[in-house]
């Protein structure tokens, strides 16, 4: 053991004794895999070498080397390309996948999992956890890929293709998931950030650059963005702006248009009781200023709320950007994902009590949302009623929006009022009410804020749904809000979303 750089152990427990350990190389990588006791403890390794780099064959200290990282990812990869054997370089190309994606910022999900708060490749982290769902992506595209190569394959495939299908093969909101990225990969768009010295938007930022859906802007401090950077272990390097900064600051030489956006701020609002100096002083809040980069074109679409209120983010984007042109009002949407059903909720977020002309409005929103997802609307107005059956002014209220969106836009199908299990059951439907347009609904337009966020939160919690949003529908410009507890995949989400929408306008 005299001056060894490495332990590989696969056999009884206790063999490395400390006197052995003591006399390895400086930082010795130990690998002491024998189950269930390995041939050193980690506790004890650590504590005679806490140079070391230690691994073992348990679930219950850091690194696990296990067979679930390795076996079920090289078959499918072989399988796939109908390799006739699996040979040492797909199993080197394997390992060679697992430590790649150790430096790779690792999902909220994975950390949850795991009770962990951050996590990066260093001694704690040598190859990632088996929760991880990206290993299946990435070992067994490089296991298909070796076999190509090699010439074992009897299957040539494509192998960007193939990691699309096999991020599929994680659920259909995976698959909804690799839509929304692949479109806003097309035309990549600049997203302003208000809050860019948190830590899950860094985290996200740096995700949104390597995955090429856009283009981060963070607006913060660049002493404490870089300082932050640095303590997540992200090696990007953002474009940032302080607000706080005036444009003659050397410390803010980016920050130009300062002056411009006031003025522009101040023509805008000056009937509404804003002076050029509280324009000014506006200027200096990240959020108005990130709204005014939309405004003037230096930003394409823009992102806030894990640090503020939702009333704080929307209420100046509906005074600065307006709605949308031949829209009339915002509607507030959500995706939510149950098992392999994806449905649109709306409106969750924006209009409280809505007439019969906002719940109109919100259905066409909603299912031209839904088509650009590549989903087929089929609009279910819901009530507590079922086509008539309760004689009320909410329900007759459904019933009149019914009759504006099927003038309105005869394209799509729409139906209600209705109640919400018949609305998502095909067999309902067809045994009750065989005369109804729509028959298993997937853009569910609810009759009151209250209804909509109390059902989508409920699944969510009880369920295990998986949401995306809220998403702006009939908004001025690409503004979009992010919720307090969002995870980073939930943002690079949004910017997904946010990216579409500022493509379409």
């Amino acid at each position: 053991m005299r001056n060894a750089d490495l332990f590989l152990g696969l056999s009884v427990a206790d063999l490395l004794t400390p006197d052995m350990l003591k006399t390895m190389a400086e930082q010795p990588i130990i690998f002491a895999m024998a189950n269930p006791d390995p041939e050193i403890s980690y506790d004890l390794a650590k504590k005679v070498r806490p140079d070391a780099l230690v691994a073992t064959g348990r679930s219950d200290y850091p690194n696990q080397i296990n067979n679930v990282l390795g076996f079920p990812f090289i078959f499918r990869g072989a399988l796939d390309v109908g390799a006739r054997t699996i040979n040492d370089d797909m199993k080197v190309a394997a390992a060679k996948a697992l430590a790649a994606l150790t430096h790779e910022d690792v999902p909220d999900s994975v950390l949850k999992a795991y009770d962990l708060d951050t996590l990066a490749f260093g001694p704690d982290y040598l190859i990632p956890k088996p929760f991880d769902p990206r290993v299946l992506v990435w070992e067994s595209a490089a296991v298909a890929e070796a076999a190509i190569r090699t010439g074992v394959a009897r299957k040539q495939i494509d192998l960007k293709l193939y990691r699309e299908q096999l991020a599929s093969r994680l659920g259909h909101g995976r698959q909804v998931h690799r839509h929304i990225i692949n479109v806003a990969r097309q035309q990549p768009k600049r997203v302003v950030f208000p809050e860019g010295e948190e830590h899950k938007i860094l985290r996200a930022a740096a995700q949104i650059l390597e995955i090429g859906i856009g283009h981060p802007i963070l607006l913060g401090r660049p002493e404490i963005i870089e300082r932050e950077i640095a303590d997540l272990g992200l090696t990007f390097k953002p474009q940032v702006i302080d607000p706080s900064q005036l444009p003659s600051s050397e410390v803010n030489p980016e920050n130009s248009k300062h002056h411009v956006y006031t003025e522009a701020y101040y023509r805008q609002r000056e009937r509404h009781g804003v002076t050029i100096a509280l324009a000014r002083e506006r200027m200096s809040t990240p959020n108005i200023y990130g709204m005014m980069m939309v405004h003037e074109g230096d930003a394409d679409a823009f992102l806030s709320g894990l640090t503020y209120e939702y009333p704080d983010v929307i209420r100046p984007a509906l005074q600065i950007f307006g709605t949308r042109p031949g829209t009339e009002r915002v509607t507030g949407a959500y995706l939510v994902i149950v098992e392999e059903r994806v449905f649109i909720f709306t409106d969750a977020t924006v209009n409280v009590e809505p007439d019969e002309n906002t719940l109109a409005e919100a259905a066409i929103l909603a299912a031209d949302f839904a088509s650009t997802l590549e989903i087929e609307p089929r609009v279910a107005m819901l009530s507590f009623s079922n086509f008539g059956s309760s004689q009320h002014p909410i329900s007759q209220k459904v019933r009149g929006a019914v009759k504006i969106v099927q003038k309105r836009r005869p394209d799509f199908n729409v139906d209600g009022e209705m109640q919400a299990d018949v609305a998502v059951s095909l067999e309902l439907m067809e045994e009750r009410f065989p005369f109804s347009q729509v028959k298993d609904a997937n853009v569910l337009v609810f009759p009151s804020l209250a209804s909509a966020n109390i059902a989508y939160k409920l699944l969510h919690q009880l369920a295990g749904a998986l949401t995306i949003g809220p998403v702006l529908l009939g908004m001025g410009s690409p503004v979009h809000v992010l919720q307090a507890g969002d995870s980073v995949d939930q943002i690079v989400n949004m910017s997904a979303v946010a990216v579409m929408d500022a493509q379409g306008r």
